[in-house]
């Protein structure tokens, strides 16, 4: 399959990579990545990323805005996207081609061509497999993409604390590091907290409920983001606090934007992506989400929960 894309790539003048809607550091490193990996290796091709960009994630790259007329003959890849619903930007439908790329469950198997590997640890590790597979023919490696490619990797491997890191994802992090990036800035960029989003995770871990099966829940509204000063997604950076509480199975953060309460599942054991998949979400077996659209239906979110982490045998 990485030799059918990279035939497609040849191919193609004009390449678009899109990635999901509200962004980690994975889907901008392995966008952004497979983007620097393409303009380095192919100069004289127009290879965009585009999406609707995630401030705090300003750091990595900026994304480029182009016009409709722009998808005409173009290839399109996605990267870690499950499903088509969830793309950043739906103009990916204009272009002749679509490649997916991810490591997520393939539940939407949309796209001519579709790589999908759920052993990966993220979809930037995939990108610097493809990058590999390549290298002896035309894909160049520059600081640039190893700089967004190992961001993406420490991000989804939660520095390489989750169960998903596997060796190949520590020799590929290990390889990245002999390009000119820096680490200690990287990291800073990524973990360091304001003052007020430090004042929302004390709040939370006062605050957050325990049930008897090992089921705890956070819930977020409006008005106590307001009151704290946060947005959304950066209430959402907070999702792993209650990782290292003991007796915990699995969480569930709640937390209010617009019209929706985004519904963020974390698990230490219970597959939990069937319970988001209820809530017309989905993800990974450990990590997923879903949005509701009213506190009632709160309560039906932790039954459910609560059912898997219940029937749950370590």
């Amino acid at each position: 399959m990485i030799e059918k894309i990279i035939a497609a790539i040849e191919q193609y003048e004009t390449i678009i990579i899109h990635r999901h809607v509200r962004p980690d550091p994975d889907a901008y490193g392995s966008q952004g990545g497979l983007a620097a990996i393409l303009q380095t290796s192919y100069p004289e091709k127009k290879v965009y990323a585009v999406g609707q960009e995630e401030p705090t994630l300003d750091f990595l790259r900026r994304l480029d805005v182009i016009e409709d007329e722009v998808y005409k003959g173009a290839l399109v890849i996605v990267c870690d996207t499950a499903n088509a619903e969830r793309i950043c930007d739906d103009r990916y439908s204009l272009g002749d081609k679509l490649i997916k790329i991810d490591h997520h469950p393939n539940e939407d198997p949309y796209g001519d061509l579709l790589w999908v590997d759920t052993n990966a640890s993220s979809c930037s590790e995939m990108i610097y497999e493809f990058y590999l597979a390549g290298r002896e023919s035309r894909l160049k490696m520059n600081d640039e993409a190893a700089r967004l490619l190992y961001a993406g990797i420490v991000g989804d491997t939660g520095r390489f604390l989750f169960p998903s890191t596997t060796e190949k994802t520590f020799a590929y992090a290990g390889e990245l590091i002999h390009y000119h990036f820096s680490r200690t800035e990287l990291f800073d960029r990524m973990y360091e907290l304001d003052a007020h989003i430090i004042k929302l995770n004390g709040y939370i871990l006062q605050t957050f409920e325990l049930q008897k099966n090992g089921v705890a829940s956070v819930r977020l509204t409006k008005e106590l983001l307001a009151e704290y000063g946060a947005k959304p997604a950066e209430a959402s950076l907070l999702v792993g606090t209650l990782g290292n509480v003991k007796g915990i199975k699995a969480w569930v953060f709640f937390i209010e934007e617009g019209d929706q309460i985004r519904v963020r599942l974390r698990s230490k054991g219970p597959v939990i992506n069937g319970v988001a998949r209820k809530f017309k979400g989905g993800g990974h077996p450990l990590a997923s989400g879903a949005s509701i659209y009213s506190w009632n239906e709160v309560e039906d979110v932790l039954k459910e929960l609560d059912e898997v982490c219940e029937n749950y045998l370590q």
